[in-house]
This record gives structure tokens, C-alpha cells and sequence, in this order.
């Protein structure tokens, strides 16, 4: 049987990846590598000027997304990982450019990095998407706390879940979950987290058999 290695959650902010990483890595003992959110430089720089800071806060993901990819690689336990490489630059980098925050120039020089790192980028064995709309984002959001998201606006959640479901739209690198979140509680709810569990235990039966 082949060894089970990479499993990705995807989605836009605050719609649940790490809560789902943390309890999906607990109950199957998968190996937990979340984003590098407190850490980050220029997150909260970024939320006070987008345009200045967008390119800087990019970079710097697309790097400790790269450096993840090699740790999981060389890790022999199966790892389960919040947010993906290919989010950095289908969705955030790709809407900071359309939106005015990031220019031509930088785009292209970004775009080049990320073309050569993604050739070395084995995609995960099980991508999960955990689809949201804006008023379930917002509530998750504000229920988190942290004070420099307050600035985010609504608008740049919006073209977010735009560029999320066109890029899910054309996934074909390997095997898919979609999970609506909209109705759903799988932090507070036990029967929420045991259906979610069940979708991926058949995806996972899937890929074995």
C-alpha cells in the first residue's frame, strides 16, 4: 500500500483551516504544519497598508510555504497541512495584483519565483477546500480576535472567495474534498467534526483502493 504523506486544507481566512488541521491531525495522528501566522513580520504591517507591504508579506509566504514542502517531504509521518503553496499565488498574490497592490514588475518577478519553486512541488495526496461566504468569514473572524484583521474589508474577502472557486473550479493535480462550512460547527459540535471525518475517511478508502 502506498504511504499516505500529504493532506492540505485550503479556504479563505477565517473559514476554519487550522481548527480543522488541529483536530483532523489528533484523531487520525497525522502530523499538524500550520501557517506561520504570529511569526509573520508583516501581517499586521500589511492590514495597515496593503500596497506598501503586499509584495513583502508574498515573499515571505511563499518562502515558509516552500520550506514546508520540503519538511514534509522528508518527514516519514503523514502530514496534514493549513493552507497550500498554490493559494499564495492563484488567490492572494494573483488578487493583490488585479486589485492595484502589487504592480506589473513585482508581480512578474513573483510569478518567476514561484514557477521555478513549483517544479519541485509534489501536490497532496487529499486536498480539502472548506467553502465559506462572507458572513460566516466575518463571524469567524471577529470570534478569533485579532485586532489588525479588524481593518480587512469586505470587498477583499469577497474577491478572495472569488479567485478560491475559480481556482478549485480547474483543480486536476489530485484528489479534491469540497466541504461547506456555512452550516456547520465542527469545533463545538461533535456530530459536525464525526461528518466531516466521514467524508475524508472515504476520500482516504478511495485512495487505496
Amino acid at each position: 500500500m502506498t504511504q499516505l504523506k500529504h493532506i492540505a486544507i485550503c479556504g479563505n481566512i477565517g473559514c476554519g483551516k487550522t481548527s480543522l488541521v488541529e483536530k483532523l491531525s489528533k484523531h487520525y495522528g497525522w502530523t499538524p504544519l500550520y501557517e506561520s501566522v504570529d511569526k509573520n513580520p508583516y501581517l499586521r504591517d500589511f492590514y495597515n497598508d496593503m500596497t506598501r507591504w503586499a509584495f513583502h508579506l508574498q515573499i515571505y509566504f511563499l518562502n515558509s510555504r516552500f520550506r514546508q514542502v520540503n519538511e514534509i517531504r522528508t518527514n516519514k509521518k503523514t502530514t496534514i497541512q493549513d493552507r497550500t503553496i498554490y493559494e499564495d499565488a492563484y488567490i492572494f498574490a494573483a488578487n493583490l495584483h488585479a486589485s492595484g497592490h502589487i504592480n506589473e514588475r513585482d508581480y512578474q518577478s513573483y510569478l518567476d519565483i514561484f514557477n521555478s519553486m513549483i517544479n519541485f512541488v509534489p501536490p497532496p495526496d487529499l486536498l480539502i477546500y472548506l467553502r465559506s461566504d462572507i458572513p460566516k468569514l466575518v463571524r469567524q473572524i471577529q470570534k478569533r480576535g485579532r485586532d489588525f484583521e479588524y481593518a480587512m474589508r469586505l470587498d477583499y474577502l469577497k474577491n478572495l472567495n472569488e479567485y478560491y472557486e475559480k481556482w478549485i473550479s480547474s483543480y486536476k493535480l489530485g484528489r479534491l474534498l469540497i466541504i461547506n462550512t456555512n452550516d456547520l460547527d465542527f469545533v463545538e459540535r461533535i456530530d459536525d467534526f464525526a461528518f466531516i471525518v466521514s467524508r475524508v475517511d472515504l476520500e482516504l478508502n478511495s485512495l487505496f483502493t
